[in-house]
């Protein structure tokens, strides 16, 4: 199992209209069929510029992640960056799952 988490930090001046969106976003991103599920979390920790959250989209295979990044990525990003220009930084790393432990 892969993640592909999405980091951004947001300026405070568009935090409402951003989380809006992104919870309009994280489906278009499923709808892609790349990804099984996916999680938008707050990152706890202080920033000057704005609040930071992560979005961890799961992937069976890293070929998803590849196909996506080739096939729907460009234009779902350019609907952030058009709307949000550069209130907004996003970072992209990719985790491999090695194991899940549960209580």
């Amino acid at each position: 199992m892969y993640i592909y988490n999405v980091t951004i930090n947001v300026d405070d001046s568009i935090q409402q209209d951003f989380l809006t969106w992104i919870e309009a976003h994280i489906p278009d991103v499923l709808a892609t069929g790349k990804f099984t599920n996916a999680r938008l979390v707050q990152v706890l920790v202080e920033e000057e510029m704005g609040t930071t959250y992560a979005v961890q989209y799961t992937a069976t295979l890293k070929e998803n992640i590849e196909a996506y990044y080739k096939e729907d990525a460009p234009k779902l990003r350019e609907d952030g960056l058009k709307k949000f220009g550069d209130k907004m930084l996003a970072f992209r790393t990719e985790l491999k799952v090695i194991k899940d432990f549960t209580a």
